[in-house]
């Protein structure tokens, strides 16, 4: 089933899966990235993915015991374009800005936080403002 409008906005009309998305946005992450970056706790974390997995706007993919999410983009055209400018305007956002900085500081540390010790290293290959 293709989301319809009604589902896409839905999906957009929530801070923390902004935050998801904005985050998604530069590559596939890895969960326990966003319980650290978000500092939410991990049920929270899965029940939104959960939300923007339905809605379309992201997939999963597992690797062992790790959960990788990456950002979709929707087929019809019109809701791509609605995706598009809103991951923009996110983009220019202080605080989802920091949220990026903060995944790419984690991502890219020597010494990574107990929590992410064994955590599989985002790869951020998207463009900051895509």
């Amino acid at each position: 089933m293709r989301p319809d409008l009604v589902t896409l906005f839905q999906a957009l009309g929530d801070p923390t899966r902004l935050r998801l998305l904005n985050l998604v946005a530069a590559g596939e992450v890895c969960v326990c990235y966003f319980i650290e970056i978000l500092d939410e706790p991990q049920p929270k974390i899965s029940r939104h993915l959960a939300y923007l997995r339905r809605a379309g706007l992201v997939t999963a993919r597992r690797d062992g015991k790790w959960m990788h999410y990456g950002l979709v983009t929707p087929q019809e055209p019109a809701q791509a374009e609605v995706l598009k400018t809103v991951l923009r305007v996110l983009g220019a956002n202080p605080k989802m800005q920091r949220d990026r900085a903060a995944l790419e500081r984690a991502c890219c540390a020597v010494r990574l936080p107990a929590s992410l010790q064994n955590a599989p290293r985002p790869e951020l290959t998207r463009a900051r403002n895509a």
